[in-house]
């Protein structure tokens, strides 16, 4: 049986006494560790949840999140991920949707917490984890039996985007989550002798792909709430780290960060990264400051658990002999079934462009209550990424654009319809389409082209403040061009955003 919990189990069996978490308070060992998740599986069964039930997290990376995504499984119930950037209203579908009936919070998000709770048609009640009465009640508990919950019952849910303009649940088991846990640890050279920095959010399923592979490999752990450049890099001295996942815009901003070159990184060995394009300039400039480091890029989605493709060191290391590798997605992990595919689901052949399809243990079960969005996304058994790719003769995959109409921007998804639906309600608007444009230190930047109704003024400004209002920032748009003119169209009376990226670029 895979259970999601064995890794822990595991690594507190064989080494009890070393050092599972790195703190400012002291190191927790892999056997405190453990014994910290029993008492908190213990705490959630004293809230009154039973197999199945749904329990939600809001908050920013910490020792307690961490935890949970062992104890959740260990007390038999499907931790559901809420990312920390939504709106309330986003955060709020997503709740409801998933039928969670216990909501964690932290500090920073406990009046957040509350307002969810007095709207919420499910939420039952709300617990800061953080809070001193939870701790101190959590401590004397006594520590809750593995639940052994199987390998394939859903063990999480982690909201996407959707370009219905409604995030959909994926469900993860136990056995995809193990299945790239072990390639990630194996091709990131994650050991026993690993420090790993946690500073991506762990709302974030590549975040949760390197907790798993870090438990795996028994590796010790230094969790940051947020991403600051200066502290990142004093972590890293301070700590001896050796791993690190970062997204592209982190890369950027720790390189350029005044304090880059004062502090000590010299026991860093691998940066894992991924999430959004990487500039191929941005990915030179890093190999040539950080020479000692190498680098291993992971390419996938929430639905493939989420790596489908790696990229490993000695593809970067060969850049001079292959300098197109570089901007390769790389090759498919063990058991991931890699397809590039036309319109009526046939094979192409190497170097024709088509969607990029996989199958394997990794594809995730399904979306939450949502059969019809499941069966438009795995067909055959293969998960339609929506991602346009081609592989050349080597079998490296290349994407070369997004079918699904999605921007990626500082390692976040943006659903382009999402934002014009925000947009949409603003009086005045006639026609809007959303398209996302190069930007150097965020990938892509959210560009928003409006035509406004005959008599009727708008301006960029007015734009973005309404659209705070109704979408986490990251989605609003940077930029507003109000167009003279009605927007290009195809011949099927769409608006033409091949044109419209054309007008902004």
């Amino acid at each position: 049986m895979f259970a999601i919990t064995q890794p822990l189990r595991r690594a507190a069996k064989l080494w009890p006494s070393s050092p599972a978490l790195l703190r400012e308070e002291g190191a927790l060992t892999w056997k405190e560790l453990e014994a910290g998740v029993a008492k908190f599986a213990q705490f959630l069964r004293d809230f009154g949840v039973s197999k199945g039930d749904r329990v939600a997290i809001l908050s920013q990376n910490s020792e307690s999140f961490f935890q949970f995504y062992m104890a959740a499984p260990w007390a038999d119930v499907i931790m559901v991920s809420i990312n920390t950037r939504w709106s309330e209203e986003e955060m709020l579908t997503a709740l409801d949707d998933s039928g969670a009936i216990i909501l964690l919070v932290d500090q920073h998000f406990d009046a957040t917490g509350q307002a969810l709770l007095a709207r919420s048609e499910v939420i039952r009640q709300v617990v800061n984890i953080e809070h001193e009465s939870c701790l101190s009640a959590m401590s004397g508990l006594s520590p809750l039996s593995d639940s052994g919950r199987s390998d394939d019952e859903t063990v999480a849910l982690f909201y996407t985007g959707g370009t219905t303009g409604r995030s959909k649940g994926v469900m993860l088991n136990s056995v995809g989550l193990l299945t790239t846990g072990l390639q990630v640890q194996a091709h990131s050279g994650l050991d026993h002798s690993a420090v790993v920095l946690h500073v991506a959010p762990f709302f974030h399923m590549a975040a949760g792909g390197i907790i798993y592979a870090t438990l795996l490999a028994g590796a010790s752990s230094v969790i940051l709430p947020a991403f600051v450049p200066s502290v990142v890099a004093q972590a890293i001295q301070q700590h001896s780290v050796t791993h690190i996942l970062l997204v592209p815009t982190m890369i950027e901003m720790l390189l350029y960060d005044p304090s880059f070159s004062s502090y000590d990184l010299s026991s860093l060995r691998r940066i894992v990264y991924g999430s959004s394009p990487m500039p191929e300039s941005l990915l030179r400039l890093a190999m040539d400051r950080l020479p000692g480091v190498e680098f291993t890029q992971f390419y996938g989605m929430t639905e493939l658990s989420p790596v489908a493709t790696v990229l490993p060191p000695e593809d970067h290391q060969e850049a001079c002999a292959f300098p197109s590798r570089l901007r390769s997605a790389g090759v498919p992990i063990q058991l991931a079934d890699l397809r590039i595919v036309d319109d009526q689901g046939d094979e192409v052949p190497r170097g024709e462009v088509g969607e990029v399809t996989v199958a394997g243990p990794s594809v995730m079960q399904g979306y939450w209550n949502n059969p019809d969005a499941t069966a438009a996304a795995i067909r055959h058994g293969y998960m339609h990424t929506g991602d346009a790719g081609y592989c050349d003769e080597h079998g490296y995959l290349y994407l070369v654009d997004r079918i699904k109409d999605m921007i990626i921007s500082g390692g976040e998804n943006v659903y382009s319809t999402e934002v014009e639906q925000a947009v949409y309600q603003y009086p005045g608007v006639q026609e809007c389409a959303v398209v996302g444009v190069p930007d150097s230190r965020w990938g892509e930047s959210v560009c928003a082209v409006i035509y406004p109704e005959a008599g009727c003024t708008i301006d960029e400004p007015t734009i973005k403040e309404f659209c705070a209002t109704k979408i986490a920032n990251y989605k609003c748009p940077k930029k507003v061009v109000i167009a003279s003119e009605p927007l290009p169209k195809t011949a099927a009376g769409k608006i033409a955003k091949t044109e419209i990226r054309k007008w902004v670029r």
